[in-house]
């Protein structure tokens, strides 16, 4: 029998997933604090014990690992104009799990430099012109950042006419740099998977290691991707099996995450195409939303959207202010767990009204989750949930049709109760097939 372990090292808690390379079958799990203050391979390893405890075999088993601890991945965009090029390294930059911290449109000069320092990126995605459009603003800011003495890596993904010329220059200078294909190389075509591909290749050289979770060089070797990066392979390789599209709604303590994958359609080269390009297969991350740290945010943002009124706002705003005040909170009661249940449903419908409009995606159109027929929702709330209060988080995320935006119409609610879209997105490139099967068998069908 062959196994994996699949791990994710979040920022509260690390979960392991043993998975039977098989049949694609889930055959242990657990969870452990991940432990960010000291070590972070003593959670990992104390994580990893527990889900293999009285599995024969599995000493050897490979392991796959993702990492969102620290922080995770905060990326810097540097673009020509910010409604074209620099809106679609915003879009490949989320697509490729990062934070995106900081976006910045034409000539950097000093004002602008400062500011991109104070953003304190982990990565900078450096774009610019059409392949063989405008060189000259692609061509002023490499040449910037390598007068700058610039350390942080640089993934470069702008026009393919001057890469390997501005590539020996931020070089000869000392500036880490990666070169990747043009993300927008004609206008209205976003070709995200070099950049996203660059961008994942830095995180694991440069970013896991310089950000010290960890006193050797074990946990660097073994992460492979950031977790949102590797839950959005699960979601490709989910809606690709299932042939059609799907949302996942990702309720955290700090942030909610909305990933979708849709149809492209004839959207995609009509008169109305977006002229940044469309990602077909896209992320958002929504600061202000979240269960603990970013609780007040979720009432405040419910308020605007007219989903509470000030009264209800004002009564609900008391527990989210205790549970930021101390994210380690755990609901004692039922009257506690029906205050985190109306919590995680108004940020899960916040979240995917602004996923639909487009606005954190820089779509002007929106995007259309009319036809999506699976709704998967993800994050400890729903997970540790009765099966009630997480159906009924999902369902108030479907029975929402007032925020003016294309919505799932018919989609079926599920909640990765088990964590696999971690899991099968590590798996999908060197195991596809059991990938699959552990999506499919935890995750069902249309």
């Amino acid at each position: 029998m062959r196994y994996a372990v699949c791990a994710d090292v979040g920022s509260t808690y690390t979960k392991v997933a043993v998975v039977d390379l098989d049949v694609g079958a889930l055959v242990g799990a657990a969870s452990a604090p991940t432990t960010v203050g000291t070590d972070v391979l003593h959670g990992l390893d104390a994580a990893v014990g527990s889900a293999t405890a009285g599995l024969a075999g599995v000493r050897d088993a490979p392991w796959f690992v993702c990492s969102s601890a620290g922080g995770g991945l905060r990326l810097a965009v540097i673009g020509y104009e910010r409604l074209v090029t620099a809106q679609a390294g915003r879009r490949v930059g989320l697509s490729a799990g990062a934070n995106v911290v900081h976006v910045a449109a034409g000539r950097l000069g000093a004002a602008e430099l400062a500011a991109l320092r104070a953003a304190r990126p982990d990565v900078v995605l450096l774009v610019g012109g059409t392949d063989g459009g405008d060189a000259e603003t692609l061509t002023h800011n490499a040449t910037r950042l390598a007068r700058a003495r610039w350390r942080v890596p640089v993934v470069l993904a702008g026009n393919v006419d001057v890469r390997d010329e501005l590539h020996a220059v931020l070089a000869a200078a000392g500036v880490p740099v990666t070169v990747a294909d043009n993300v927008l190389p004609r206008i209205g075509v976003l070709a995200p998977a070099g950049a996203r591909s660059a961008i994942r290749e830095v995180f694991l050289r440069h970013v896991i290691g310089g950000k010290r979770l960890s006193r050797g060089s074990r946990f660097a070797r073994l992460v492979r991707a950031a977790t949102p990066d590797a839950v959005l392979t699960g979601v490709e390789v989910l809606a690709d099996a299932l042939g059609g599209d799907l949302v996942v709604v990702d309720v955290g303590g700090a942030t909610t995450d909305v990933y979708s994958v849709l149809t492209p359609d004839e959207r995609a080269t009509g008169p109305g195409r977006e002229v940044a390009g469309s990602l077909w297969r896209a992320r958002t991350v929504e600061g202000d939303l979240g269960m603990r740290w970013s609780a007040p945010g979720v009432v405040r943002a419910a308020v605007e959207e007219r989903l509470l009124t000030d009264g209800q706002g004002d009564a609900l705003a008391v527990g989210a202010v205790a549970r930021a005040a101390d994210p380690g909170f755990l609901p004692d009661g039922d009257a506690e767990r029906v205050v985190d249940a109306r919590i995680a449903a108004l940020a899960a419908t916040v979240a995917l009204r602004r996923h639909a409009r487009g606005a954190a995606t820089g779509e002007r159109a929106g995007r259309d989750l009319r036809d999506v027929r699976l709704l998967v929702g993800s994050g400890g709330v729903l997970r540790h949930a009765a099966a009630a209060d997480a159906a009924g988080v999902l369902g108030a995320v479907l029975a929402d049709h007032a925020g003016g935006w294309a919505l799932p119409r018919a989609a079926r609610p599920v909640v990765d109760s088990d964590y696999v879209l971690a899991a099968g997105g590590l798996l999908a490139a060197e195991h596809p097939g059991a990938a699959v099967a552990l999506l499919r068998g935890h995750l069902g069908t249309y």
